[in-house]
């Protein structure tokens, strides 16, 4: 009975029912003349979605099948014990064009054909993951610089992320800082295509939605998903471009494929694989333990096609001997049926940007800790920070110690203070105001040196106002450590920039995002004075006289590292310590080349390429 109720049900949609007879009517005939083109095969005409054909020249249908489930694993259907027909006829069923052109191919080898001329899509692997932070990002890019290394032309594909942490294009474009670094790995020049869809969070439930590099207004949940079906055309064609400029392609899924509340209206994770006809690597993080658990969990969420295509399992950020795994790894593999490709260890001080700001929020210090560095620098961790890796360089030193700080009683006494950019600047100048930090921060002015990049700069000057609307609207009071006032405008700015920091003369360079415009022409602006000119003229940010409060609008400032140096230096010698003088070298390439490295001695890195269709050295 239930049986029946589900039929009937069925046999009501109509819609689903057209769509299916539709697709089975042109898959068929696409079949039919293909195996219909092989010699020593008739194919008898269907109006069902399954052929009945005839092999010539004494071959079986027996021997077909045997053929095809042993070279292939694909079953056809004998036909021998149908009245009527003998051991020369078979049937086969009309899947999926890629399932089709498996038995065409299957067909043609049992009876000693050229299996027909096709296009075959450029090779791509996904990278998957059964969470957020199971180090996706960083697996992505280092895949991508082996394969550079190998001599082939890679390129990154991420087609939604979900990041206030950008870059910006060389045409003044924006994407995910992520895809930033993993075009680095592959050796190109960040293309928004490779991070067509951006989410860039303004609260708990909307973000400004950019696409292709551009905003295109801020979205709710509801209103984000209902426009995604024109958004996902919009993601298959820039993938397909970039495809086609490329020998493999490195996709990067977003969360966990097993999300079932978000399946229907996915477009980043196993829909966006099948478009790519990719391979996917499923990767767990098992230092956060129940990784096993996991991998299982989400083999079982998936559906069957889904499955189909994991063609590997990595366990990523392991500590210690990986013989305490013992049996485990087969244990997974039987259980899923997928092969364990390798087990990655816990990579540190690999002087390279994360993605996600849980690192970032989490952490107390980087690579130093406090108790042995020399220089204490808190950044405040904003609810809406924003391209926080921009004191990634500050923590590469050896004598810095940098931590987040989200309380007054946190700012005890530290060398310097920043405050980060902000994808929400009125909401987190309310946060500064109302958890006390902005007291704090006002008592210590004049004694602490005090820096605002972008966001952070903008809160420094007296008022921002938001007559737009842009991030909530209204007007709202800022620090008042700068004379400064800030209009946030309609038009976006989003450009690479070089500049000159003017104290030091020494050059500096980033880029800028920021819809604000800051005005220093106040009728006290006697008390500031410029601290950055680009090579126009254009003042990209204040300082007061004495220099111990600045800001700018340029992220990286500190990549630069003679700049980055004497910022330091001049801490230093306001503590009584001697100038280093010269520190580390912040060298994204030496770190990709360490990360890739790392990851090549533990991935069967030979599999993946034969997963590919690459062969075992690439090519």
């Amino acid at each position: 009975a239930l049986a029946q109720a589900v039929g009937a049900r069925a046999l009501a949609d109509a819609d689903y029912r057209q769509r299916g007879q539709s697709s089975t009517a042109t898959l068929r005939e696409k079949l039919s003349t293909a195996l219909s083109a092989l010699p020593g095969l008739t194919v008898f005409p269907s109006e069902a979605n399954f052929m009945l054909c005839e092999l010539k020249d004494g071959r079986t249908a027996q021997a077909l099948f045997e053929h095809c489930l042993t070279k292939r694993r694909i079953a056809v259907r004998v036909c021998a014990d149908y009245p009527g027909l003998d051991e020369r006829y078979f049937r086969v069923a009309v899947r999926g064009a890629t399932d089709n052109a498996r038995l065409v191919d299957a067909v043609a080898e049992f009876l000693g054909a050229t299996p027909p001329v096709r296009h075959r899509p450029t090779p791509a692997l996904m990278v998957q993951g059964v969470s957020s932070k199971a180090g996706k990002s960083l697996i992505a890019a280092a895949l991508g610089r082996i394969l550079l290394q190998d001599g082939l032309t890679p390129t990154p594909f991420k087609a939604q992320n979900m990041s206030n942490n950008s870059g910006v294009t060389a045409d003044g474009r924006e994407m995910g800082r992520a895809q930033v670094l993993q075009a680095q790995a592959c050796g190109r020049e960040p293309d928004v295509r490779m991070n067509p869809v951006l989410l860039k969070p303004t609260g708990d439930t909307g973000s400004q939605v950019v696409v292709l590099g551009r905003p295109v207004g801020v979205m709710r949940v509801r209103e984000y998903v209902d426009a995604k079906a024109e958004l996902f055309s919009v993601v298959k064609r820039a993938y397909d471009e970039l495809a086609a400029e490329a020998d493999v392609v490195v996709l990067e899924g977003a969360g966990s494929p097993a999300e079932v509340n978000l399946k229907a209206h996915d477009m980043v994770n196993m829909r966006m694989a099948a478009h790519a006809s990719a391979k996917v690597l499923l990767v767990a993080d098992i230092d956060r333990g129940g990784a096993f658990a996991a991998l299982l969990g989400t083999m079982d969420c998936l559906e069957e096609h889904e499955r189909t295509r994991v063609a590997g399992l990595v366990l990523n950020k392991f500590r210690g001997d990986t013989s305490l795994l013992g049996s485990a790894t087969a244990w997974i593999e039987d259980a899923t049926g997928v092969p364990v490709l390798g087990v990655v260890p816990w990579l540190n001080d690999l002087g390279l940007p994360e993605e996600d700001s849980v690192s970032f929020k989490t952490r107390e210090t980087q690579a130093t800790s406090r108790a042995t560095a020399e220089l204490n620098v808190a950044v405040i961790d904003l609810p809406y920070i924003s391209n926080f890796t921009d004191f990634d360089p500050l923590a590469a030193e050896p004598d810095v110690a940098v931590r987040a700080v989200t309380a007054p009683e946190q700012l005890d006494a530290p060398d310097m203070i920043v405050i980060p950019g902000s994808k929400n600047t009125p909401a987190d100048l309310e946060f500064l105001h109302t958890s006390g930090l902005a007291a704090r921060l006002s008592a210590l002015a004049g004694q602490t040196p005090i820096v605002g990049i972008c966001g952070g700069y903008q809160m420094l000057g007296a008022w921002v106002d938001d007559p737009y609307g842009l991030e909530g609207g209204g007007r709202r009071k800022g620090l008042g450590l700068l004379p400064l006032a800030t209009v946030l405008e309609t038009d976006k700015v989003l450009v690479r920039t070089t500049a000159r920091h003017i104290p030091s003369g020494l050059a500096v360079r980033g880029y800028e995002i920021h819809h604000g415009r800051t005005d220093a022409d106040a009728p006290d602006d006697e008390d500031v004075v410029a601290v950055f000119m680009d090579d126009v003229g254009r003042k990209l940010g204040h300082a007061t006289t004495d220099g111990l409060i600045w800001g700018g609008y340029l992220h990286g400032v500190f990549d630069a590292d003679a700049f980055r140096r004497h910022v330091l230096d001049s801490l230093r010698t306001r503590k009584g310590l001697p100038p280093l003088e010269s520190g580390v070298r912040y060298d994204l390439e030496s770190a990709l080349n360490r990360l890739a490295d790392q990851v090549r001695a533990a991935l069967d890195i030979e599999h993946i390429y034969e997963l590919l269709g690459l062969g075992k050295t690439g090519r």
